[in-house]
């Protein structure tokens, strides 16, 4: 191939050089445009970034924080009060003497057959033994010979009343027949209670259920020999749906217990759950060892829970003489040794006040400063609007 000449080659050289300052000019322009589009978007976005967490920032602030709690938490007023004093004593869980039976066997004999055993529930009139008696035996016997009695008794009265009417047998006769008449009508009936009250039939007693109940007494075993003057008792039944809690009360003591006194009471076996019941009687006679009075409160056992010889404690509640501020327990919040509420102003704004207790009985604490009858205090959410307030 034939080349064209360069006619002139400093000419051809200025227009290289031209050409690569054209082509290097482009390609910086280009990068510039490039750095400034990557900066204005970058700022864009960091503005927009700013905007949101600014947003965040606003909504989480302490003063919303507080002011969407308020608006779940419920409120309650201090109110001057007599206060409460409180007394503890211990005791025992007993069955309620009112509704324990003991049953003892009517007639001697044999324990041929036990159908009940300790801590069965059983229902009035149901059989607990049954028993071979030799004395049912011989009430039947005299019931036999009661009746033949009377028989004699009623012809000799005929007899003597036609004789009479004949004038063969005089008056005094006449009243002597009667008497025997009416003496041998009384011993038939006479047997006929003893075989009603004793029950059974033929040698055979059956030991009933007096009452619906639990057998918490069982001496009575099979093949047991009875005497109809025995003293034991063969079972011993009790309704446990109310049980009877004993407690002691010392000397310096009685001056505060009060028949309708409240009372709590709590077991070792179910130290979680508390009784509630009111003092409903006073036994008026101090144990000559323990130097103690018992006082008495009925609980509704229902659940059969409560057993008898169970271990209690009671807390008798009783009135004092002096007022104090008072207010719910719950709201008190305890932080550095120190007790405080959060108060609500007329504003409606939270606040915080450190209080002074003076004690606490139940669900209530009475205040010696720190609030005035009529504040409002909140009693749920109050810890979590003591931490939003930063204390």
């Amino acid at each position: 191939m034939k080349r064209h000449p360069i006619s002139n080659p400093d000419t051809y050289a200025r227009q290289r050089l031209n050409s690569t300052k054209f082509v290097s000019t482009y390609l910086l322009r280009c990068h510039l445009i490039a750095v400034t589009t990557g900066l204005f978007l970058a700022g864009s976005l960091l503005s927009c970034g700013g905007s949101s967490a600014n947003a965040d920032e606003k909504t989480n602030t302490p003063a919303h924080q507080e002011k969407n709690l308020l608006a779940t938490a419920t409120f309650d007023t201090a109110k001057l009060e007599k206060t409460q004093n409180e007394l503890n004593l211990t005791g025992k869980i007993t069955f309620n003497q009112d509704q324990v039976v003991k049953v003892f066997p009517l007639v001697g004999g044999h324990i041929e057959t036990l159908k009940a055993d300790l801590g069965d529930y059983v229902k009035k009139g149901q059989i607990l033994a049954v028993i071979r008696s030799g004395d049912l035996a011989d009430l039947e016997q005299q019931a036999v010979s009661a009746k033949g009695q009377l028989s004699v008794a009623q012809k000799n009265m005929q007899v003597t009343e036609d004789m009479t009417k004949a004038g063969l047998s005089s008056q005094r006769e006449l009243v002597a027949s009667r008497e025997q008449l009416e003496a041998a009508r009384g011993e038939v009936n006479r047997v006929a209670e003893r075989r009603r009250i004793v029950g059974g039939n033929g040698s055979v007693y059956l030991v009933k259920a007096p009452m619906s109940g639990f057998i918490v007494e069982k001496t009575a075993s099979q093949g047991m020999e009875l005497r109809s003057d025995d003293p034991e008792n063969l079972f011993t039944v009790s309704n446990l749906d109310h049980v009877w809690v004993l407690a002691n009360v010392y000397e310096s003591d009685l001056a505060n217990v009060h028949e309708g006194d409240p009372a709590t009471i709590t077991t070792l076996s179910y130290p979680d759950k508390v009784f509630h019941g009111k003092i409903d009687k006073i036994f008026n006679v101090l144990d000559p060892d323990s130097k103690t009075l018992k006082v008495r409160v009925t609980l509704d056992n229902a659940d059969y829970r409560l057993k008898p010889e169970m271990f209690a404690n009671v807390n008798v509640t009783y009135a004092g003489h002096d007022k104090r501020t008072t207010i719910p327990a719950k709201a008190v919040v305890f932080d550095k040794n120190r007790n405080y509420v959060v108060t609500v102003n007329s504003q409606n704004q939270p606040i915080v006040r450190e209080v002074n207790i003076y004690k606490t009985i139940g669900e209530k604490t009475y205040l010696t400063g720190g609030l005035a009858s009529g504040d409002r205090i909140v009693t749920t959410n109050q810890l979590l609007i003591y931490n939003a307030l930063g204390n």
